[in-house]
């Protein structure tokens, strides 16, 4: 059970809330490319998955929800560094590939999966802090 607001329940709470955040933008940036890879599916799909088990653990403190999260976590590390390599695959794909500099611009956005990454490294940090 948790005992008021330590900073590992605010963090938690605050991965769940960015997840729903991201999720949105990915959902929209993904829509808007009518989802030509099968891996555009995974965040649409594991985002709002990993917010709610965020939110729910950061109100109910159970150990079995706890090992959930935490695998939730660590799948989307991994998850985030395939998605910046396959973005950086798809800016390499346009014309020009990495030595044009709009193509960072207009096409699809490394950093975003790792952002992904580092929400669910702060995930992991927060649970196993103390």
């Amino acid at each position: 059970m948790w005992q008021g607001w330590p900073i590992e329940r605010v963090l938690i709470l605050f991965a769940g809330l960015s997840f729903i955040l991201i999720a949105v933008q990915v959902t929209l940036f993904h829509s808007r490319q009518n989802f030509r890879h099968w891996a555009m599916w995974v965040p649409v799909i594991e985002l709002p998955i990993f917010a709610v088990a965020a939110i729910v653990l950061s109100f109910v403190n159970a150990g079995w929800l706890r090992w959930v999260f935490a695998l939730m976590m660590f799948v989307g590390m991994g998850g985030g560094v395939y998605g910046a390599y396959l973005h950086a695959a798809g800016v390499k794909q346009r014309v020009g590939g990495f030595s044009q500099s709009q193509n960072f611009l207009v096409g699809p956005p490394v950093i975003l999966p790792l952002l992904i990454t580092a929400i669910s490294a702060l995930g992991l940090l927060a649970l196993f802090w103390g």
